[in-house]
């Protein structure tokens, strides 16, 4: 009863003039009454709310504000219903408490909304510094190939120095012309190793018509049969000396393409280090006479310690190059001084026709020939 008096006292409407001042209230009397019959609670009554509360069920909330319409009312009945519901749903959706994922929540429970950012952060740093690293190596690109390619036109056009070890300078040259007349020596041998298979081919083709002729010219069998035999020797002799040559061109094929041209690769990284050095050396003595500020002096320093740097990268290898032309020499003698002696007993054994001594020769050296190169032809098969 007292509730009731109560809702219809709260909800009543007050009226407020233009100037912000209340008028006077029509329903005076029942407010006044309403709170004579509130406060005549007995003591009984009040300690029976206390202890066991208010009754929520019979509560109303005004949603219209003071004056609003009967429809404005909520029963708090129905707010308390959604959300005992709501409170059930998340009981049945979050995991018991033994359970893994409850676990890992309990103890990092920041890490999954941090997680996915920081990796993204981590990745986009490596992709950031990634990016910097090349940036910085082009640069360096381009500001030495500017400085060497200032550094050879100057050397070119005789406007700047260049550093020269003459008697490195000398052993380079000499090997440069040492290459040119061993490939000279190489095409020609493979020229003759060519046509001496040619004539090998066609001494085994003249001495199988011999053959031939000889079973089909009784008259003349013998005849045939001499120069058939003659032919077939020959051919013999050329396949032994096909091979000895084979070996020489396959030897000096190597001096060239392998030992000399590794020689030759040290010798361009060389001259490249070499220009790089001239290079850094101009820039060092061009910052040297300029003026003497601070900015200067910074880049001064820094000159000076790419100078060392190309100096004593020029000096090592300069030192590899000095090594590798004294052990390609060695090796040059060697090889040479073995297969000229090769070359020249296997040409003289033949054209002398010695069969015996050009066998011997190809025993010496370890000349193996081609399979088959022994093998009769079909005719003498027959």
């Amino acid at each position: 009863m007292a509730d009731s008096i109560m809702s219809k006292a709260a909800t009543m409407e007050i009226p407020i003039n233009s100037n912000g001042d209340t008028g006077s209230l029509a329903g005076d009397d029942s407010l006044e009454q309403a709170a004579q019959i509130q406060w005549s609670l007995d003591e009984k009554d009040l300690q029976q709310v206390m202890v066991s509360g208010p009754n929520l069920n019979e509560t109303s909330i005004v949603s219209g504000g003071y004056g609003g319409p009967a429809g404005g009312i909520i029963p708090t009945s129905s707010i308390k219903d959604i959300r005992m519901k709501a409170r059930a749903a998340n009981v049945q959706h979050s995991p018991p408490s033994g359970h893994p994922i409850t676990s890992m929540i309990q103890q990092h429970p920041g890490s999954m909304h941090h997680s996915p950012s920081g990796s993204g952060l981590a990745s986009e740093e490596v992709a950031r510094g990634v990016a910097v690293e090349k940036l910085d190596s082009v640069k360096k690109w381009g500001i030495n190939t500017y400085k060497c390619t200032k550094q050879m036109l100057s050397e070119r056009f005789g406007r700047g120095s260049r550093t020269v070890d003459l008697e490195l300078e000398a052993q380079i040259e000499v090997l440069r012309e040492t290459k040119v007349k061993y490939e000279q020596v190489l095409r020609l041998a493979t020229a003759l190793i060519s046509h001496f298979n040619n004539m090998v081919q066609t001494q085994q083709a003249l001495g199988d018509s011999f053959a031939d002729l000889s079973q089909k010219s009784p008259e003349l069998q013998d005849e045939f049969g001499y120069n058939a035999e003659t032919q077939k020797l020959l051919c013999k002799n050329g396949d032994s000396l096909l091979g000895a040559i084979n070996f020489f061109v396959c030897s000096i094929n190597t001096l060239i393409n392998k030992t000399m041209e590794d020689t030759l690769l040290t010798i361009r990284l060389y001259e490249a280090a070499r220009l790089e050095f001239d290079a850094y050396r101009s820039d060092l003595e061009e910052l040297s006479l300029g003026p003497r500020d601070a900015a200067a002096a910074m880049r001064i320093d820094a000159a000076q310690q790419d100078y060392h740097l190309h100096r004593d990268k020029y000096e090592r290898l300069r030192s590899d190059v000095t090594i590798k032309l004294k052990f390609l020499e060695e090796n040059k003698v060697k090889v040479m001084h073995k297969q000229l002696l090769l070359f020249h007993n296997a040409i003289s054994a033949y054209f002398a026709g010695n069969q015996q001594q050009l066998e011997q020769t190809l025993v010496q050296f370890n000349v193996k020939l081609k399979p088959g190169a022994d093998k009769p032809s079909w005719l003498e098969e027959q």
